[in-house]
């Protein structure tokens, strides 16, 4: 067992629009921005009680960390839930079961009124700001965001703790082929670099946010997160201007994924054998040549 190179986060309190654009948007670099969020509602509203005052009887799909397996769909459920119970857990008792893109302009439309969108250069899709939830000690798998958008992430109601992984350092993360994560079975928070040689040659960041902390993910960028306590996040997107990345984006979300589904259909528990076994040589082949 092993430990990543980490390096720390950049932090800054507060950022001017030409600042963001020229030292960190343009470069493609991670920030964290401290005090983004001073000024919204939901800084001093935005807690597990408010949002669990608000839940009513709706259902909530929830994920857990178990690898998906045989013929289920790359991002199947475990179970259901009323969100008024499921926040009721967070707040007395660990789990690993999560939400996942909780869409709040659907959902929980009223939340827009309590946040403002950054006015730091990136022209965000408005449509789609999404909640996560998680526990203490609940991780989410080591990835990268299929649409390529670059993410502004807020974090609310305790701490969590984020690894990211620049597009460059994919060489060395056991990426599964169709997929945007990596090999299950790797503890990204303990890695086994016996098994996984690759791993110590991955250079990361990480960053350990709380309430009201803004981190800046560019496009591309794999995240590892581990709640440190129950809370949410709240993240906006901006889709790339880069030609390449729209074209990247477009075969993700519009070919990659579905001819994902379909092999797990057609195949089950052989395709995802298969595509580990890939993923392995893959990566083994890029530490020869770094060799």
């Amino acid at each position: 067992m092993g430990q990543f190179k980490l390096s720390n986060i950049e932090r800054v309190k507060d950022i001017s629009k030409e600042d963001f654009i020229n030292n960190y948007y343009k470069p493609q670099r991670p920030v964290l921005i401290e005090n983004l969020t001073k000024e919204w509602d939901a800084f001093e509203k935005w807690n597990l009680d408010y949002i669990q005052s608000l839940a009513g009887d709706q259902i909530v799909p929830l994920y857990n960390n178990e690898a998906t397996k045989g013929k289920q769909k790359s991002a199947e459920p475990a179970t259901e839930m009323k969100l008024y119970d499921y926040i009721e857990i967070l707040k007395t008792q660990p789990t690993d079961l999560r939400i996942f893109f909780y869409d709040i302009m659907k959902k929980m439309p009223v939340l827009s009124q309590d946040f403002k969108y950054p006015n730091i250069g990136l022209k965000f899709f408005k449509r789609l700001p999404v909640l996560f939830f998680g526990s203490k000690g609940s991780q989410v798998l080591a990835h990268y965001d299929m649409d390529l958008a670059d993410l502004v992430h807020f974090h609310f109601h305790g701490t969590k703790r984020i690894t990211l992984f620049s597009p460059e350092q994919t060489k060395y993360l056991y990426r599964i082929p169709f997929t945007v994560h990596n090999l299950e079975e790797i503890d990204m928070a303990n890695p086994d670099f016996k098994k996984f040689p690759a791993l110590k040659y991955a250079e990361g960041i990480q960053v350990e946010m709380k309430h009201g902390d803004a981190l800046y993910m560019p496009s591309g960028y794999w995240h590892f997160v581990e709640y440190l306590d129950g809370g949410f996040s709240m993240t906006l997107r901006a889709f790339s201007k880069n030609p390449k990345t729209a074209l990247n984006m477009m075969y993700n979300v519009f070919f990659m994924r579905h001819f994902e589904n379909l092999m797990r259909k057609l195949r089950g528990q052989k395709w995802l054998d298969y595509k580990n076994r890939k993923a392995i040589k893959n990566t083994h082949k890029n530490l020869e040549k770094l060799k």
